[in-house]
């Protein structure tokens, strides 16, 4: 159950600190309301970590995350996987990695499966400025998460990842749903064009 402290915050919240749930009204499914709730949570915590990195290591989100993902793969990624593991487009990689190779924190190297492509990896220097960083990241979850009940934690965790075992199998059947379609598209078309090619008669 809410406390009065807890209705104080709230009431304490601004319009930009509240977002993105804003824009639910006590009318809306449950589900636009979940989702709203969803994003506004995942906004102020990214906020947060944003101000903090800028305003402690004077950096940016997509450079710490791209930073990380190298860290993951010690032998380095191809641009390609690397666009893929970021959910980002391949032009935007190509500005992160020119900006931290001329920093010294990471480098371009011929790929050993194939020497017509290049990978990038983090130097000893992108290293060990990751490792300071990512120190400080974990931290700085740890406090914003202190307080908030255990089983509660737990339970929230869990949920969110039977919500995108969930989401996954919707996006499965959609996809399914429109490969049937363009199937059944193809076979009309080839049907037409047969039929057009023999005058509609029967031989």
């Amino acid at each position: 159950m809410a406390s009065v402290r807890d209705f104080k915050l709230l009431r304490g919240l601004d319009e930009q600190r509240i977002g993105l749930e804003g824009r639910a009204s006590s009318d809306d499914h449950s589900a636009i309301k979940l989702w709203l709730r969803l994003l506004a949570c995942s906004t102020q915590i990214e906020q947060e970590i944003r101000s903090r990195l800028r305003q402690r290591f004077a950096t940016t989100l997509p450079r710490f995350d791209y930073l990380a993902q190298l860290e993951r793969h010690a032998g380095g990624l191809r641009m390609n996987a690397l666009s893929r593991y970021l959910m980002v487009t391949g032009g935007n990689v190509t500005g992160l990695t020119d900006q931290l190779v001329a920093e010294g924190l990471v480098e371009r190297l011929p790929d050993p499966e194939d020497r017509r492509s290049l990978i990038v990896r983090l130097t000893a220097a992108g290293r060990t400025r990751f490792l300071e960083m990512a120190s400080e990241h974990e931290a700085w979850l740890v406090e914003l998460f202190d307080g908030f009940d255990r089983d509660m934690k737990a339970s929230l965790y869990a949920a969110l990842g039977q919500l995108r075992l969930h989401l996954a199998g919707k996006q499965a059947d959609v996809r399914e749903a429109q490969a049937a379609t363009k199937r059944r598209t193809n076979e009309r078309g080839t049907e037409r064009g047969t039929e057009r090619g023999t005058g509609g008669k029967d031989l």
